[in-house]
């Protein structure tokens, strides 16, 4: 059962422990506790994530408003490249509403500028379901890779893209995931720096749907040279009695590495290098029935095991508003953005329409080495 504490003072300050929600003025802890019944968090807490605080709502920064989505990688040339939906981007902003635009963020997160980028074999219009939407980003050795929903024009299947020339030109595949609505990918350091191993990975919530809540989330790899090449995807199957991953080409045997029913829907993953953590960002807005939360969780592995670091269905002690509100629709820590000891991170997130960014200080509590990072094509164990 998850205990939740209300602030008594007003400071800002949110931390998290365990899982649960704390908003805690820096000298006093409130101690009147609330059953979260149904709202769970699905997973146990971190033993490495003790707790994290949350810089005061007042300090969030928010550029090209009218503007979200924003699924974000770190590129070649030191910047980050993300991609905006629903919006005409940063300032000054392009003439026509889009539902898929691209950016260049340089610098840092304190003080960063957005800088569209026009591409007219990329972008897209179209309100909705209607217009396709990018749902990941990725740079692998100097190709920007780019995940696109609602290929089918009505909120369902995903496609891939990819720029040689940092998102002014795009190529598209002849080939698209009918049973994937919202698929993401693993994001490691800069130009894919320090990946696992030679492969790719994708996540996404287990249903052909961009707008409804699924039960869990499935699990694709790619060797990192045939990211465009339909044939050499594997799906994650199970584990076997061994505890060893197992994998299947065919994509109807895919099994599930999270399961959060209900709650499944925009979602992003990154590896926090010095805590040696993968980071899940999880959103479900209810809009079929299921849940409408934001949640983070980690793990040592890509495919788990899970464990809880933050789950809350409030927005600075309110209920989640409806739209475009509080945490937004969606969510990511972009790798650049984390810090040399993987303590502070800041969110990237579509609250009130936006380019948001917040803060976010963790607190450890456990000791994990992280893994040996080395060049794509050479796996490392």
């Amino acid at each position: 059962m998850a205990a939740w504490r209300r602030l008594r003072a007003s400071t800002g300050v949110a931390l998290t422990i365990a899982g649960a929600l704390v908003l805690a003025d820096k000298t006093q802890l409130g101690t009147d506790q609330v059953t979260a019944g149904s709202s769970d968090p699905p997973y146990p807490p971190s033993p490495v994530i003790k707790g994290i605080v949350w810089a005061p709502a007042e300090s969030i920064v928010r550029r090209a408003q009218g503007s979200d989505n924003w699924p974000l990688t770190w590129a070649d040339d030191g910047h980050l490249y993300t991609a905006y939906g629903d919006g005409n981007g940063f300032e000054p902003k392009v003439p026509g509403k889009l539902s898929l635009g691209f950016a260049r963020i340089v610098g840092g997160p304190d003080h960063f500028t957005g800088i569209n980028v026009h591409s007219a074999t990329g972008e897209q219009t179209g309100d909705g379901p209607r217009g396709r939407k990018a749902s990941g980003m990725l740079m692998v050795e100097g190709v920007l890779y780019m995940w696109v929903r609602n290929a089918d024009g009505a909120g369902c299947g995903s496609r891939l893209a990819w720029s040689t020339d940092h998102a002014r030109t795009w190529q598209w595949a002849d080939w698209e995931f009918a049973e994937l609505g919202y698929p993401c990918f693993l994001n490691f350091g800069r130009n894919y720096d320090g990946a696992r191993d030679e492969y790719v990975y994708t996540y996404s919530p287990d249903t052909p749907s961009a707008y409804r809540e699924a039960d869990a989330v499935v699990l694709a790899r790619v060797p990192g040279g045939r990211i465009a090449d339909r044939g050499a995807y594997e799906f994650f199957r199970s584990h076997d009695e061994a505890g060893q991953t197992t994998w299947t080409a065919d994509i109807s045997r895919r099994g599930p590495v999270f399961v959060l029913p209900g709650g499944c829907n925009r979602m992003d993953v990154v590896y926090n290098r010095p805590l040696g953590r993968y980071l899940m960002t999880m959103r479900s807005r209810g809009q079929v029935g299921g849940r409408n939360h934001f949640s983070i969780y980690d793990a040592p592995e890509p495919w788990g095991p899970w464990t809880t670091v933050f789950y809350t269905e409030e927005w600075e002690g309110q209920s989640i508003p409806a739209g475009a509100g509080g945490w937004g629709e969606a969510q990511h820590f972009p790798a650049k953005w984390i810090s040399e000891d993987g303590l502070t991170l800041y969110l990237v997130f579509s609250g009130d329409d936006s380019f948001s960014v917040r803060r976010m200080d963790l607190v450890g509590g456990g000791t994990v080495e992280p893994r040996e990072a080395g060049p794509i094509g050479a796996r490392r164990h």
